[in-house]
């Protein structure tokens, strides 16, 4: 595979034109956080934030796991103190990853619990197989999710079932995650990747800064209230209007032919 980096012994980097791929394969604990697998991807995801060469992400698992929470064998050994280390590691990781100005599209092949169902949340898009497993269950453990997984579902998918899942603790399954519009599209297993590139291409060919302000625009209008965000939607309009791209999409558009947007030279 094209300019394949193992950066971690438990994370896989690669190239795919202008998709980077970060792919967690730690199999043997379905994906497992570790401490310094977290230190790891955010690392990369810190390179993201300026690299234009890089358009659109996907973060991906290996086998049956997406990443199946924390190592709890790690915390067993741990202190207050180092575990809200981690905590707050942890949330700066998956905050730099909402952050990103790409486009980001999580593929949940399997268990996504814990840890790994709040980063699946801080992407753009999650695309995930009929075998993804989705969960918050760390009441079953006396603790509470500290990643951010509450607060994003209560304000993007409803307080009342958010409530229920993190009380409970329970599984949510595929079907049910796409009817809450938690995920896109549930896809067959050994279809899933091609499809999370697709996407990610698709995403990756677009006029690069209209696809960022686009992402910008969504992630700052729902903290806003309507007026300002209508207002600083327009405003967005109006600066994209005067770049190369919409001007070339206008004429492309009129002329009949596929645009030829211009994008900066990969790397």
């Amino acid at each position: 595979m094209a300019d394949q980096r193992r950066v971690h012994p438990h994370l896989v980097v690669h190239d795919d034109g202008a998709v980077r791929v970060l792919r967690i394969d730690r199999e043997e604990k379905l994906g497992a956080f570790s401490g310094s697998l977290v230190a790891a991807l955010g690392r990369e995801v810190a390179a993201l934030q300026d690299a234009e060469d890089v358009r659109a992400v996907v973060l991906t698992g290996t086998g049956k796991g997406f990443v199946a929470g924390a190592d709890i064998g790690e915390y067993a050994t741990s202190g207050r103190a180092e575990f809200e280390a981690y905590q707050h590691r942890s949330r700066l990781v998956f905050d730099a990853l909402s952050a990103l100005p790409q486009p980001t599209v999580a593929a949940v092949n399997g268990y996504a619990f814990g840890g790994g169902f709040e980063i699946a949340l801080c992407c753009d898009v999650i695309l995930c197989s009929s075998n993804a497993r989705f969960g918050l269950p760390e009441v079953r453990l006396g603790l509470v999710p500290g990643g951010g997984g509450p607060p994003r579902l209560a304000r993007e998918f409803g307080t009342r079932w958010t409530k229920e899942v993190v009380m409970t603790g329970r599984t949510v399954y595929p079907e049910e995650a796409r009817a809450r519009g938690v995920v896109a599209r549930v896809i067959e297993p050994d279809q899933l990747s091609g499809a999370a590139l697709e996407l990610a291409t698709t995403l990756a060919e677009l006029p690069a800064e209209a696809v960022r302000v686009a992402k910008r625009r969504i992630d700052l209008g729902r903290e806003q209230d309507l007026e300002a965000a209508l207002t600083d939607d327009q405003t967005a309009l109006g600066e994209l209007f005067e770049t190369p791209d919409a001007r070339e999409g206008i004429e492309a558009f009129l002329q009949k032919r596929p645009p030829v947007f211009a994008r900066p030279p990969l790397g």
